[in-house]
């Protein structure tokens, strides 16, 4: 069994338009955006990061807006849902303000004991927001008082026709089964950051997902540095993983694996961080490109999308 895995890392999905995008996160739930680059294998599209105050590996919500993308299909093999956490006795506070903005699928309800509002983002998205206890660091300049800031992660839902090969694998990975209620199995890990849970919600006769705009791309689980992370990689492929070579992708290094239910998994290392190329007062400000990207500069800088501060 694994124990380098600390928790997330971040969950990356797809979006039909940036600056609606930006808008919904930064505006209406109030996230810092982190960093504004590029996807390194589309350079005509944005790959724009949402966090906490610094970026906290735990707190990233990434999107790829590809302009007029179709919406994905909801089903089984994919993240159905993504749960934020936010602070105790704040949930009637934030059904409030979604519906302020207009926000769809509002709904107020428990799981696992802890007040809860689910709700849909701008591409059909399914988000939650979940009371819980978390000392981390939330940003408190986008509208949304410290009383009820998102603080990270709570946890990410799966929903798979099967979920008995994806409970062994996350077992090997360190997390262990603590509950399950109706047809929902929580597992968490030890010692890692507060984004250390995971539910998997049985689907038997739902469709095959299909991603498109408001899908999950995949999910990232979080290592401390790269060795860690070939620690990781190794134990995964001697356990029969196709696991692609380490991959620099500027702000951390990862690795990326298909698993049995179907949901794109990366192994994303802590290190180097949002403010490696730029100081943390001014996070996600400029636009920052791989260094292979660099020529394009002046034409993207004319035909990607404008995005509010």
């Amino acid at each position: 069994m694994l124990h380098q895995i600390q928790g997330l890392h971040h969950v990356t999905s797809l979006a039909s338009s940036a600056q609606r995008n930006n808008a919904f996160f930064t505006n209406v739930l109030g996230l810092r955006r982190v960093k504004t680059t590029v996807n390194f294998d589309a350079p005509d599209v944005y790959h724009l990061y949402y966090g906490d105050a610094v970026g906290s590996p735990g707190s990233v919500m990434t999107y790829f807006p590809f302009p007029y993308a179709a919406r994905g299909k909801r089903g089984a093999g994919e993240v159905g849902t993504t749960a934020f956490a936010i602070p105790l006795g704040s949930s009637t506070a934030w059904a409030e303000r979604l519906a302020q903005f207009d926000v769809a699928s509002i709904v107020q309800d428990t799981l696992f004991g802890a007040a809860r509002v689910q709700f849909d983002g701008p591409d059909g998205d399914h988000f939650a927001l979940i009371e819980s206890e978390s000392d981390g660091a939330p940003w408190t300049a986008g509208g949304v008082p410290v009383s009820m800031a998102i603080t990270g992660f709570h946890s990410v839902a799966l929903r798979l026709a099967d979920t008995g090969a994806m409970v062994e694998l996350l077992t090997f990975m360190g997390y262990a089964r603590l509950e399950t209620y109706g047809g929902i199995t929580r597992l968490a890990v030890d010692g890692g950051n507060a984004a250390n849970t995971i539910d998997l919600h049985a689907t038997p006769s739902a469709p095959e997902a299909k991603q498109g705009a408001g899908s999950v791309h995949h999910l990232a689980f979080a290592v401390e540095n790269r060795a860690r992370q070939l620690e990781v990689r190794e134990a995964l492929i001697d356990t029969g993983y196709a696991v692609t070579p380490v991959i620099d992708r500027d702000y951390f290094h990862a690795i990326y694996f298909r698993t049995p239910g179907g949901v794109l998994f990366e192994v994303a290392t802590n290190e180097p961080g949002f403010d490696r190329d730029e100081d943390t007062a001014n996070l996600g400000q400029a636009l920052k490109l791989p260094s292979q990207h660099e020529h394009l500069r002046s034409k993207l800088e004319r035909t990607l999308e404008p995005l509010e501060a």
